[in-house]
Order: C-alpha cells, then sequence, then structure tokens
C-alpha cells in the first residue's frame, strides 16, 4: 500500500479536484472568498445556499477532509474559513478561463450563423 507521502502529486491534484467537483461545493467556497477575512458562519451559508443542513455538512465535511477549508467553533456557531488564500484565487483563475472559453464559443456560434449555407459542411451549392 502506498503511504500519502508517496502518492505522486498528479494524484493528490485529482482528488482535490474531486473534492471541488460539485456546484454546491463551489458555491460555498465562492461565498467564503466573498466573505470578510473569507469565513462566514454556518447560518450564513445555510440561508446563501438553500441547502438542508445535513447535506451542507456533507458538502463542509468534504471540503474538510480535502483541507479545502477549516472550521472553528464557538459555542454554538460554527464558522467555515478558506484553507488557504490560494483557493480564492484559484476559484478567480477558473471564473476567467470559462469565461473567456464561453465568449470564445460565442464568438464561433456567431461566426458559424452569419455564414451563408452554402459555407456549411453538407450543403448543395
Amino acid at each position: 500500500m502506498i503511504s500519502a507521502a508517496q502518492t505522486p502529486l498528479y494524484e493528490i491534484k485529482a482528488n482535490l479536484f474531486k473534492a471541488l467537483a460539485h456546484p454546491a461545493r463551489i458555491r460555498v467556497l465562492e461565498l467564503l472568498a466573498a466573505a470578510p477575512d473569507t469565513a462566514a458562519p454556518v447560518s450564513y451559508l445555510l440561508a446563501e445556499t438553500g441547502l438542508e443542513a445535513s447535506l451542507l455538512s456533507q458538502h463542509l465535511a468534504t471540503l474538510r477532509r480535502h483541507r479545502v477549508v477549516t472550521s472553528i467553533r464557538t459555542a454554538n456557531a460554527v464558522t467555515y474559513r478558506l484553507a488557504h488564500p490560494k483557493i480564492a484565487e484559484l476559484l478567480a483563475i477558473s471564473r476567467t478561463f470559462l469565461l473567456d472559453s464561453l465568449a470564445d464559443s460565442g464568438e464561433q456560434l456567431r461566426l458559424a450563423r452569419e455564414l451563408p449555407a452554402a459555407h456549411l459542411p453538407g450543403s448543395a451549392s
């Protein structure tokens, strides 16, 4: 059995992306990134995501397990925070990448719609 220290970095990275691979978890991270000090109480996350408490708890547990967020309990309140400031940067970079990709796709679609039918593959000239 391979120890965590012997696991190739690409496998560890793939597991990180698996942990991020759910819209609810991305939404939680975006909320934390936008919050003051990149931290917010569970009550805020519940209100903003609209998730059931048990489902939010499962998503937060996944993010904690992969060391993407940390939590602090004070009396009855639990506050979550991004575990590293670069997580907010990762979200911003992915947003830029996706917006650029969508803009490129939209431009390609617009150009394709402007082409006369004779220029399209399979059309009779």
